[in-house]
Order: C-alpha cells, then structure tokens, then sequence
C-alpha cells in the first residue's frame, strides 16, 4: 500500500513537472512568435476559418501572447473569458496534481463541474457572436 501511495505521488510529480515544463515553454513561444503578424508560425482558429463563427477559444492564443508581453487590457480584448478562468485553471491543475492547498479543496470541487464549465463555454460561444453590444464586445479584436 505504502509502495502504490509513493507511486502516485511520484506520478503527480511527473505530472506537475510536465505541465509546468509545458507551460514555460509555452510562454517562451509567445514571448517569441507574435500571432499577430501574417503568416505567423500560430495558426488561426479552424473553426473561424471554416465557419467565420468565434468559438469559445477564439483569441486565446493571442490573448496569451498579450499576457506573456504583460498586456492585460489587451488580452481582456481578445478572450476576456480565459483571462477570468486562468486562476480557475491553476487552482484545478494544482488539485490534479495533488499540491493543492487544503483550504482550497471546497473550491477546487466548485470548480471541477464539467456540465457549469460546459454551459459556461456554450454560452460564451453564442454570446460572442451576436452583433450588439454589450455582447459584441466579447468577440476577439
């Protein structure tokens, strides 16, 4: 039994290490590469490019990229949604992992609803494609 716990805990490890190894480069790539710019090494969201509709990720790499140069105002113009979750993710990447603190456990329960999180990204996505404000506002740009 002793042995299994020491694996698990080890496997969190592993797990931690890979997601924050992940993450760093990840940054380093938005730090680098600019999804701006035509023919940037980042592709465009397939979903807009085949149904001209922004989905609920539409924006996310350039809002990262946005966050990475520092720029909260204009991450907050290209996906306002992942701005707001991202601590939300944290906080449920710390609990998979097992490092998350105690005090933290009832809202890292709130949080790990998938039918919220599903209802939640539905509704963005139809609320972002409506042309009036304030709903415009939510569309990437």
């Amino acid at each position: 039994m002793r042995k299994r716990l020491a694996q698990l805990a080890n496997h969190r490890l592993a797990t931690a290490a890979l997601v924050s190894g992940g993450g760093a480069g990840a940054l380093l790539l938005l730090r680098l590469v600019d999804p701006n710019q035509p023919g940037s090494l980042l592709p465009a969201c397939p979903f807009f490019s085949i149904t001209g509709l922004f989905c609920p990720g539409c924006g996310a790499t350039r809002c990262l990229h946005a966050l990475a140069h520092f720029d909260l105002s204009a991450a907050l113009a290209m996906n306002p949604l992942l701005v707001v979750s991202l601590p939300a993710l944290a906080i449920l990447t710390a609990h998979g992992a097992g490092l998350l603190p105690a005090a933290l456990l009832p809202l890292a329960r709130q949080l790990c609803r998938p039918v919220a999180w599903g209802v939640l990204l539905a509704s963005y996505g139809i609320a972002r494609n409506l042309p009036w404000q304030p709903f415009s506002w939510l569309a990437p740009g």
